[in-house]
């Protein structure tokens, strides 16, 4: 049976106080054992909505869980999306306030910036190449709402939980060298991911559903069911192609990506 409004809009808000308190809530699998993926879909946009109620402005998407790997892992067989909002952007090089956080980790991806309206159904990776200004280096930095892991009954976190929690997105740094989508072969971009100056991941955008632009089609064909497409000027993350690094207050992330620069941040 699907979540009621209320329970939805109870949940909403219940990730939206968490947040602002840093303090995570359960597990919503385990309260809701029966929720579904649309139920968590609801919630996010639930809390997006409170967001926006309070002055915040969708800017773009993300996407998450690319790999074969973590879809494996979450007994998953597509990504996840989430939404965002215009407090979620950090400059290159600059500081990121880590009192603003719970459980930071660090993504390495590719950003899209769109120059035409993109929308499903039957959007294809040449619409997404079509559709798109510039492709730049980005650091995704996600946050968990949500408890990875569950203290009474040791369960982890399932992909309902991290869909109703926007996707464990909580910000983003664009940065190194903007570039044209059909000048250079995407899936050969690669980052070399170093914290404190020490490398730490490194990986090929290939990861990302073999070409990063693949899974910027899924996105605007997922959302076009309920009516909705990827807007001029929106910045959607194509998805991470590195393991997450953990980052705590003091750190220094800089991901490499050669010939088309560096995307930095600090934790202060």
């Amino acid at each position: 049976m699907p979540l009621t409004n209320d329970q939805i809009h109870s949940c909403a808000l219940r990730l939206d106080q968490a947040e602002k308190s840093r303090r995570q809530i359960r597990q919503l699998s385990q309260e809701f054992p029966s929720i579904t993926v649309a139920d968590a879909y609801a919630i996010q946009q639930a809390w997006i909505n409170l967001k926006v109620a309070e002055g915040r402005i969708i800017k773009g998407h993300k996407i998450g869980l690319t790999s074969k790997a973590m879809q494996s892992a979450l007994n998953i067989d597509e990504p996840d999306s989430g939404v965002l909002l215009d407090d979620m952007f950090f400059a290159d090089g600059g500081l990121v306030p880590s009192d603003r956080f719970i459980a930071t980790r660090i993504e390495a991806e590719l950003a899209f910036v769109m120059k035409h309206r993109l929308s499903g159904p039957d959007c294809t990776l040449f619409d997404v190449l079509n559709a798109t200004d510039f492709v730049v280096p980005a650091l995704e930095i996600l946050d968990t709402r949500i408890e990875r892991v569950d203290p009474e009954t040791k369960a982890t976190r399932k992909i309902f939980d991290t869909i109703a929690d926007n996707a464990a997105n909580a910000g983003i740094v664009l940065g190194g060298r903007p570039l044209r989508p059909l000048d250079v072969d995407l899936r050969w971009i690669g980052a070399l991911c170093h914290k404190n100056g020490q490398l730490e991941e490194t990986g090929l955008a290939a990861g990302v559903l073999n070409n990063p632009a693949t899974a910027v089609a899924w996105l605007a064909n997922k959302i076009a069911v309920h009516s909705l497409a990827l807007e001029p000027g929106q910045v959607v993350l194509a998805g991470s192609f590195i393991r997450p690094i953990e980052a705590r207050q003091g750190d220094t992330i800089q991901a490499d990506y050669g010939p088309y620069g560096t995307v930095s941040c600090y934790f202060a």
